[in-house]
């Protein structure tokens, strides 16, 4: 049994660091991969790099109440940097790192930011390209430092030369950085953590450091995780659960974080790792599960005949309750192995929902997979199902730390969710209007989601955004949500949107999973040039058209998606239609397919479009296509539209 930290005692990140360091100084902390080797880096090694950084950064000037961004991929730089700017009183800022340069000039210059610790050149250019937009940032510091060499800006620094001035700093005042970690209260607001943004620009939930420890002690007694367990980081630092997942719960109970090399390597550096706990999003389960169908899609019948069995076997087994020692040796003990899954005790999927039906390919598989659900202003998730204890619906049931009400509900017992923590947030940034006012109510947060209660197990349900929820113009009230999680169980479909709010019936606009759909065309000998070209081919709307009429039987028939089209391109956060944790913004999304939803609603059945697609590094490209709109229940669309 695992000795978790007290965190009455350390109640900040950096003590908790200290006393670790301390303990146990030589035991692995985390791991990275460079250059196809997997480098480790014991506690001893974490606390020297934080105490390096955060007298560099002090003798840089920066001081407590100031705000130091993070901005690159998941690094071990990049949690030594947080923690370092804890350290000396300062608020940590991430930023993810692809975000575009007016997503990192509004954050930079809304708090502003003093000091970037910035990846590599990427993120430096991005910097360098948005200064004037940041009057109030004075330092960048770089960790890589290939291709520096051409920049002549004072603002620059080595992450080395950093810690050449924090050596420096420690000989000429031995004992401070110690005595400006003992300053800390784990009352102080610690990490400034971006929301979601689905409607307009990102607020900033500020945490405390002592509660959010706490709240992340709290995740540990109900799912627990042991020193030494491996944890695999792909999911983006700034985002709340993984500050958990990769900063918080490691300084609790001393699990190892490893760091993949690239996201492209992804599964096969968790395949080299075994990891025992994991955490996904619901768009990489997904991913995944399309890919180990697609991977059967170029397998020999025989092998195509054994893995329809073994899933058939496995389900059947699932819903009796048990599992299939069968289906477990012809099939999932070596998909398990192929995927890195072989050691996993818990695996967590959250920040959207995900679908019941990729929920239970998990399961059938052996992945004791688990939803989670929380808010930012919560310190990430305060439900999670126990083992033993799943429900394919719903999100689990709350921690001790952690209660959930249900207000205003209507005859059915569903209302808006309303729920409090121990790491509840103290506000937004430099917005106190924005909280106390109209979100907090007392010591509980307003969620704004939808939900209920089940009264037989005391699980919580979450049905959709409550501004999400919709009704057609006959009245028929439906959830997109639900409905776009049972499409993106397919492997060839990558995003989807419902459609049908005030409108007389459901349609759909639908992304192809290019990877899959790419491959399904090549084998029929469909050629195609790229993503529209592909969009387009009628033999791909066939595909599609089939995917989609297996979701609509599932449904009520009032809820059966009547019209869909293929879209011209994938939604991108970069175009701001999705967030950076992949949430659609259907504000964006009607205002800038308008006229595409209108023709589909125009009884039309081809669309124009002329529009031009803007990457990533700013170059445009101009896509000239007509979009296919396919009626699947002709008689009941026309007769609902004409009434």
């Amino acid at each position: 049994m695992t000795v978790m930290l007290d965190t009455a005692i350390h109640d900040t990140f950096a003590k908790a660091l200290i006393h670790n360091a301390d303990r146990w100084p030589d035991d692995i902390a985390m791991r990275e991969k460079e250059f196809g080797i997997w480098n480790s880096f014991t506690w001893g090694h974490y606390l020297r790099q934080v105490k390096l950084l955060a007298l560099g950064l002090h003798a840089l000037g920066v001081r407590r109440g100031e705000v130091v961004a993070i901005l690159g991929k998941n690094r071990p730089e990049g949690v030594w940097g947080e923690v370092a700017a804890h350290a000396i009183g300062a608020m940590s800022l991430g930023i993810y790192h692809d975000s575009m340069n007016k997503e990192v000039a509004y954050l930079l210059s809304y708090t502003e930011a003093t000091t970037v610790l910035a990846e590599d050149e990427e993120q430096v250019d991005k910097l360098l390209e948005i200064s004037a937009e940041v009057p109030s940032l004075r330092h960048i510091v770089y960790f890589d430092p290939r291709g520096m060499r051409k920049y002549k800006d004072d603002r620059l620094i080595a992450a080395d030369d950093l810690r050449t001035r924090g050596e420096e700093l420690a000989m000429r005042s031995p004992g401070l950085f110690e005595a400006e970690v003992a300053k800390g209260r784990g009352d102080d607001v610690a990490v400034l953590c971006t929301t979601s943004g689905t409607t307009s620009n990102p607020k900033l939930a500020m945490l405390q450091a002592g509660p959010f420890l706490r709240h992340a002690t709290a995740y540990l007694r109900a799912d627990p995780k042991q020193a030494g367990d491996n944890y695999v980081s792909v999911l983006p630092l700034p985002w709340i659960m993984e500050q958990i997942y990769a900063v918080a719960q490691p300084l609790v109970c001393r699990n190892i974080v490893n760091f993949v090399e690239e996201p492209e390597t992804m599964m096969a550096d968790m395949r080299e790792i075994g990891p025992n706990f994991i955490l996904l999003a619901p768009r990489m389960w997904e991913a995944i599960a399309a890919d180990v169908r697609s991977r059967m899609m170029d397998s020999t019948r025989f092998k195509q005949w054994m893995f329809d069995l073994g899933m058939k076997l496995g389900m059947k087994a699932l819903d009796q309750g048990r599992r299939s020692r069968l289906a477990d040796f012809i099939l999932f003990s070596a998909l398990r192995d192929r995927i890195g899954f072989s050691f996993v005790r818990s695996a967590a999927t959250g920040g959207a929902a995900l679908g019941p039906e990729t929920f239970r390919f998990f399961l059938a598989m052996g992945v004791p997979l688990r939803q989670i659900y929380g808010q930012t202003e919560l310190a990430g998730a305060y439900t999670v199902h126990r083992a033993g204890d799943i429900d394919f619906d719903s999100v689990g049931i709350p921690f001790d730390d952690a209660a959930v009400r249900i207000d205003n509900p209507d005859v059915n017992g569903v209302g808006e969710i309303v729920a409090r923590t121990d790491g509840m947030f103290t506000g937004y940034y430099k917005n106190p209007e924005g909280s106390t006012a109209d979100i907090i109510d007392e010591v509980w947060l307003k969620t704004g989601d939808a939900g209920y209660i089940k009264p037989a197990n005391g699980h919580l349900v979450v049905i959709d955004r409550i501004k999400d929820l919709a009704t057609t113009s006959a009245g028929v009230r439906f959830s997109p949500q639900f409905i776009e999680n049972k499409l993106k169980f397919s492997p060839f479909i990558a995003e989807a949107v419902i459609l049908g709010d005030a409108k007389p019936f459901l349609s759909a606009i639908i992304c192809i999973r290019f990877s899959i759909v790419s491959k399904w065309a090549e084998n029929k000998g469909i050629s195609f040039t790229n993503y529209t070209n592909l969009s387009a081919i009628p033999q791909v709307y066939e595909l599609l058209r089939a995917e989609v009429e297996k979701v609509n039987q599932t449904l009520p028939e009032p809820q059966r998606i009547r019209k869909f089209l293929l879209l011209y391109k994938e939604l991108d956060a970069d175009d701001g239609e999705l967030t950076r944790t992949r949430k659609v913004r259907r504000g964006v999304i009607n205002d800038k397919y308008g006229d595409i939803i209108d023709a589909v609603y125009a009884d039309r059945d081809m669309v124009p479009v002329d529009a031009v697609i803007t990457f990533q590094d700013g170059t445009t490209t101009r896509v000239k296509t007509e979009l296919r709109v396919v009626t699947l229940i002709n008689d009941t669309a026309r007769q609902l539209a004409a009434e």
